[in-house]
């Protein structure tokens, strides 16, 4: 598995997610929310790897810690700094921007794109370091027809929920791998050696490849070695209501995904409060990883209107309905309630 991932920040406060995806070529690394003291837990350059910041929502508890993100990176030109969220990110960004006094701007540079996630397209505003983030120009505007950010190694799909706002849940899928069946290249008789990158990163037009000074048809060579791996996925769900309509669109499109991250803010028999707040309970969280048929369920997102015991209660009543349930590792609840 090439996607590591860690929820950042404590529970019972706020939390955040890091991803990173190792294609091989290249680490990419996504960050998803950005609440308050999140990012220390990270070491500055870290941050200041990050290619995207994916936010649900603009609630204060979701983009508290964004200061620090900023600090970090708001003069970085080594690449483009990405930001993408529900509708209204962009208009919300640019007064953060603007919250400081910039008087040496203009010998400096940064350029920032930020992406508001609509139901049908996703329109970007782009924001320059040299103008002191004064104008926002309009960068773009695409059909919501795919993905929403194609990487390297992955590809991260948006689904707008409901949150009484807009609320982003987040899919990111790593790309099929290409491996070499070691088996059948013994059988034919080939040696390992530089052509099997070749093989697997030859242009489109070639059609042969030179092998032990044999000549081989690429496509052949392919058709007989070449092995697809499905690539690993993982999702951040926080903050919507969960209704049955919810539940059921969303297990169709997360089915099969290999991690769910899912808010735990309420426990189940708390279920008229999380519905009036649009939130998820522990239940309705273990049922949509079980309807997906998902590999696990990491739980984050926990509400401080509960003990530490309360907790961990939370965490048996979705083991009741989905077992692999459990809360991140290096949370220090006891080993009755990690895993």
């Amino acid at each position: 598995m090439s996607i590591f991932s860690r929820i950042l920040g404590l529970p019972g406060r706020d939390n955040a997610l890091l991803v990173r995806i190792d294609s091989g070529q290249a680490v990419e690394r996504l960050l998803f929310d950005c609440g308050e003291g999140c990012l220390s837990e990270l070491s500055v350059s870290e941050v200041m790897r990050v290619d995207h910041l994916c936010f649900s929502h603009l609630h204060m508890d979701h983009v508290a810690g964004f200061d620090s993100f900023f600090r970090c990176n708001y003069d970085r030109d080594t690449k483009v700094n990405r930001i993408w969220g529900p509708p209204e990110t962009a208009r919300i960004m640019h007064a953060r921007f603007q919250g400081y006094l910039w008087n040496l701007h203009k010998t400096m540079s940064g350029s920032w794109l930020v992406s508001d996630i609509h139901p049908a397209e996703t329109r970007t505003s782009r924001f320059e370091l040299n103008e002191a983030f004064g104008v926002a120009h309009m960068a773009g505007v695409e059909l919501n027809d795919g993905p929403i950010i194609e990487g390297e190694g992955f590809t991260a799909e948006a689904v707008l929920m409901d949150h009484m706002t807009p609320s982003v849940a987040y899919v990111v899928h790593e790309r099929a791998r290409a491996n070499v069946d070691q088996e059948r290249m013994a059988a034919m008789g080939l040696q390992p050696g530089p052509w099997v990158k070749e093989l697997k990163d030859a242009p489109a037009d070639a059609s042969e490849i030179v092998v032990g000074g044999v000549a081989h048809s690429l496509d052949e060579l392919r058709n007989a070695l070449i092995v697809e791996t499905p690539g690993e996925s993982i999702a951040y769900l926080t903050d919507f209501l969960l209704d049955e309509s919810a539940m059921d669109a969303l297990s169709r499109r997360l089915h099969g995904c290999r991690t769910i991250v899912c808010e735990c803010q309420y426990r189940h028999a708390d279920l008229e409060l999380a519905r009036k707040h649009y939130h998820m309970t522990t239940v309705l969280s273990a049922t949509l990883a079980k309807r997906a048929e998902a590999g696990e369920l990491v739980l984050m997102h926990l509400s401080d209107r509960y003990e530490r015991e309360g907790w961990a209660e939370m965490l048996a009543e979705a083991r009741k309905v989905f077992p692999n349930t459990r809360f991140p590792s290096h949370w220090d609840l006891g080993d009755e309630v990690t895993i």
